[in-house]
């Protein structure tokens, strides 16, 4: 499974890592994809967008 939002979209971010010595590498940020069923419909969602549809429900 790809992670990514299959409702808003989001998907990996790309960055730096810095460490103690304040060298810069690539780092990927992944998004928190949780499976949950909405309307009968099995759905990866990230996070935010569940917070966002309790709050709107």
């Amino acid at each position: 499974m790809a992670r990514t939002c299959e409702l808003t979209g989001r998907g990996t971010k790309t960055g730096n890592k810095i460490s103690h010595s304040k060298r810069h590498t690539r780092r990927t940020f992944k998004v928190n994809v949780q499976t949950k069923r909405i309307g009968g419909m099995k759905l990866a969602l990230s996070t935010k967008a569940i917070r966002t549809l309790a709050k709107i429900a």
